[in-house]
């Protein structure tokens, strides 16, 4: 007997309170939504799936997901872009979502460089499942543009006493931002100037010296990356996965749908490599 189909996640509104500029490539929007209010929202890695309505569609926001999904063909559905909850307020429901700006490239990037004050629009979520936990004596937090506002909140709620690494990978110093300060925390910005995104990055924690703190993970960004660190820390360092939340958020020349639809290969495969590695390495 097939299992019913899922119903669609009802969709919330947001409203744009305010633009900033946070680098030259970097700009935030302020927004509110009452769905924020009262919400639960214990980590630093939550995010919102925006909704934006396909070229030659013929709605606009406000729309219901069950009516849009069973009124349109599937090419003229919604199409998510996922981005992370910088600083969310849950008892006025404000909260700062920052876009990576590359000129009209993509669809978030542009949206979020044109939009004004008072603008609407709907998303999805929110989700998340990770932050600082005590027990820890330190924490590395790394990745790239796309993960700076999970390791930047993360930054501003580590339990009292920890220590965090953060390596950030970016194109350059005029890419860099400011980020939360205190006891305990080393910034290390590490750039591309032109390589692969991810390649810097990985080669940074690779060179990581060993320690014996327990140690505490977040690492995501580019897929070829993840794939890369991956098997330092879990091979050659044999680091527990319970200590570990690593993850790709993108991937080069895929479409965020296009990368959504093959993440559970492309980890499945992963998974399979370092199964094989740890039976190489105990022969």
């Amino acid at each position: 007997m097939s299992k019913p189909a899922r119903r669609p996640r009802r969709a919330h509104e947001a409203r744009i309170v305010a633009t900033s500029q946070v680098s030259p490539t970097m700009v935030r929007l302020t927004v509110q939504s009452d769905a924020l209010i009262g919400a639960d929202l214990p980590h630093t890695d939550h995010y919102v799936k925006l909704l934006f309505v396909p070229e030659g569609a013929d709605y606009a926001w406000p729309f219901s997901m069950e009516g849009i999904r069973s009124s349109q063909p599937r090419e003229f559905w919604p199409i998510t872009r996922t981005y992370t909850l910088r600083r969310v307020n849950t008892t006025s429901g404000v909260a700062d979502i920052d876009f990576v700006v590359h000129g009209e490239e993509g669809i978030a990037g542009p949206w979020a460089a044109r939009a004004e004050v008072g603008e609407t629009f709907g998303f999805l979520g929110p989700g998340g499942a990770w932050h600082p936990e005590e027990g820890y004596e330190a924490c590395v937090l790394a990745g790239d543009d796309a993960a700076a506002p999970a390791i930047a909140h993360a930054l501003e709620k580590l339990p009292e006493g920890m220590k965090a690494l953060a390596l950030i990978e970016v194109e350059d110093e005029d890419s860099q931002f400011e980020l939360p300060e205190g006891p305990g925390i080393e910034v290390r910005w590490i750039h591309r100037r032109g390589a692969t995104h991810g390649t810097p990055l990985s080669a940074a924690l690779a060179e990581l010296p060993e320690t014996k703190e327990r140690t505490s993970w977040f690492v995501h960004g580019v897929a070829e990356m993840i794939r890369e660190v991956r098997r330092v820390l879990f091979i050659e360092r044999e680091i527990a996965r319970e200590d570990v939340s690593i993850s790709g958020y993108w991937r080069l020349a895929m479409t965020e749908d296009q990368w959504q639809s093959s993440k559970r290969a492309f980890n499945e495969e992963n998974e399979a490599e370092e199964e094989r590695l740890r039976g190489l390495s105990s022969i």
